[in-house]
């Protein structure tokens, strides 16, 4: 509690005396003080006042109103106390306020403490501090004492639910949510926006969705709150749908609703609907804010417009690092590194200094396109010359880039002599690279270390389970897949996405659930006939089952990305750049037969994975081969 949780009982005579210089600065002040009357009692080396209870004057709100920081804050506190007022409910509620605007929660909680029967307000006071300032377990505990002592009312549950949300606390997040029930404040629509969020940013959403559709009244903050807990959770076609509903309702978008949209239509790559939104934005008059200008051009790049990304780009003004950022990134993920190290240098000539999400972004760029010296250049930079301590994204990127070129050796010496843990994004990275290059023993002593780490990430056994189906050890792959089983683990089913009429359509592997799933397999028989004739040889090694190979390159024939392009090739004209979006990384064999593909209809192939950008252009992609 510091100083402050005793201030009323142990004072020296000689700090009473050194307030004399403020006070005096307020010659009714001096008159108050000399009519007051203290009581002192002799103790052996000090003199402890005892305060005579009284009306404060206005004076002291004033005093506190003028306090700018906290040590003025501390010096009128002591004050107050000297002359009893520690139990006046208006000023110790204006101390409380003050403590925790300038986040020292600390004194708020001695104040509050002293108090010997808080009202609601002061409970929610000192909670709403905790909160405010991100001490969110304390606020949660804060509460709980609450209804030990008195009954929480609608002005309680946004701060608790909110930081039941920051922790991601479902459990105790429910447990408010009944308290919200029993004591009559659901039907208040800024605890009703509470709960959407709290549920949204546990994971929830459909519990969010059906919070959000029993409020009786909706603000823009609950609408706002919901269709950013459907992206955040990965929810994008919901996420378009949801905006439409908004706009059949006549709610007008703020900024974080236009920045859903936009992150959505960007994992989709649908781009179409993306210049929709974009004409909204000018429309809107939204299009002068930063923020949305560099969710554009993110939008853009991750929908395969590079072009359009770096036109916005280069006409926006007092661009921040969040916007050279983006830039950056997006060349990085394209493929293009020579690209983002000009706008990173460019950054640099015109003041703006980076940060370390800048330098994650150079090293991811420096890494997808193999710029070995450029990435331990900026690597070392970071320290000699920024002094930024490199993060573990930063190691992550590293060992990608050495493992990239070749060197898995030194690539493995980075992980051990690490001056941090590595966390299980160095372990993928190092694990991904012994996948590339075929090394096994590698990959196992890697994948021991990574399930250690991050035991329930299924992704990273499938990534072991292409190690050994490489090498046609079936029993490992069979083994692979009984850990899976025996931890409750299953593989995430890869689907893609292509935009078509200003809508988004999703394959899932061997899907026919489309109207045109027979012409769509029949063009994809028709294109892989075409191409073992150009040199096509399915790489069947990445269907992880020990069946014949007939079987595998039927099961090959009818990935989720093949029938995405199949669909565009049916549905667009010809020259027409085909864009796809898979949630994945793309399939060995999809990417070697995409390569054909697009030399044989003459189209570029545009495919977003989980990783990067692949641009198929006359049987080549711009990853090298390597992704």
């Amino acid at each position: 509690m510091g100083g402050l949780a005793g201030l009323e009982h142990t004072f020296d005579l000689s700090k009473h005396l050194s307030l004399c210089p403020l006070v005096s600065q307020s010659s009714n002040l001096i008159s108050f003080l000399g009519k007051k009357q203290l009581h002192f009692r002799p103790s052996s080396d000090q003199f402890i006042p005892t305060p005579a209870p009284s009306e404060p004057t206005p004076f002291f709100p004033a005093l506190l109103q003028d306090c700018t920081s906290l040590s003025a804050l501390k010096q009128t506190h002591a004050r107050l106390v000297i002359h009893g007022f520690q139990q006046n409910m208006f000023l110790v509620t204006k101390l409380i306020l003050l403590y925790s605007s300038f986040g020292d929660m600390v004194s708020s909680q001695a104040v509050f403490d002293r108090i010997r029967s808080p009202s609601s307000f002061l409970w929610n006071v000192t909670i709403r501090g905790y909160a405010t300032h991100d001490q969110f377990e304390r606020a949660i505990l804060l509460y709980m004492d609450m209804r030990h002592c008195i009954f929480p009312d609608k002005f309680t549950f946004p701060f608790v639910l909110k930081s039941c949300a920051a922790l991601s606390d479902l459990e105790r997040g429910k447990l408010v949510h009944q308290h919200v029930v029993v004591h009559g404040s659901w039907t208040d629509v800024f605890v009703g926006a509470a709960l959407v969020d709290m549920y949204a940013k546990c994971g929830s959403v459909d519990d969010a969705r059906q919070v959000f559709d029993k409020m009786l009244i909706r603000d823009l903050v609950s609408w706002t709150s919901m269709i950013s807990g459907y992206v955040h959770n990965g929810y994008n076609c919901e996420t378009l749908d949801f905006f439409a509903v908004m706009q059949r309702e006549d709610v007008r978008p703020n900024r974080v609703s236009l920045l859903s949209v936009l992150l959505a239509c960007g994992h989709l790559g649908a781009m179409r609907m993306g210049e929709r939104f974009h004409s909204h934005i000018i429309r809107t008059g939204f299009s002068a804010d930063i923020s949305v200008v560099t969710a554009l051009v993110d939008m853009y790049a991750n929908c395969g417009s590079l072009e359009i990304a770096r036109n916005l780009f280069d006409q926006t003004d007092g661009k921040d690092v969040i916007c050279w950022c983006t830039m950056i990134a997006s060349y990085g993920m394209h493929g293009h590194g020579k690209d983002a190290i000009d706008i990173f240098n460019r950054m640099i000539s015109e003041g703006t200094r980076p940060n370390h999400v800048v330098f994650t972004c150079i090293l991811s760029a420096c890494s997808h396109s193999g710029l070995l010296e450029q990435g331990e250049r900026y690597f070392k930079s970071m320290v000699d010359e920024y002094r930024i301590e490199p993060r573990l994204n930063h190691y992550a990127c590293m060992v990608d880039l050495l493992g990239r070129s070749g060197r898995l050796n030194d690539a493995e010496k980075l992980v051990e002599t690490m001056p941090v843990p590595p966390d299980a994004g160095v372990f993928g990275a190092l694990l991904g690279a012994c996948r590339i290059h075929g090394n096994l023993e590698l990959a196992e002593r890697t994948a021991a270390k990574l399930f250690q780490t991050e035991p329930k990430h299924s992704g990273y056994y499938v990534l072991l389970s292409n190690v050994y189906a490489s090498k046609s050890r079936w029993t490992d792959v069979e083994r692979v897949r009984n850990v899976m089983v025996e931890r409750g683990l299953t593989k995430t089913q890869g689907c893609t996405f292509v935009e078509f009429n200003n809508q988004v359509y999703r394959f899932g592997v061997g899907d026919t659930s489309h109207p045109q799933w027979r012409q769509m397999h029949s063009l994809l028989e028709e294109l892989m006939a075409q191409a073992r004739a150009l040199g096509y040889v399915p790489l069947t090694d990445f269907v992880l089952h020990d069946i014949e190979d007939e079987m595998k390159e039927t099961m090959l024939s009818y990935h989720s990305e093949r029938l995405a392009i199949a669909f565009a090739l049916l549905n667009t004209s010809d020259g027409t750049p085909i864009r796809i979006t898979k949630n994945l990384r793309i399939c060995g064999d999809c990417h070697n037969a995409t390569k054909f593909i697009s030399k044989i209809v003459e189209r570029v192939i545009i495919v977003r994975d989980m990783n990067r950008f692949h641009h198929f252009k006359n049987k080549q992609c711009s990853c090298g081969d390597y992704w």
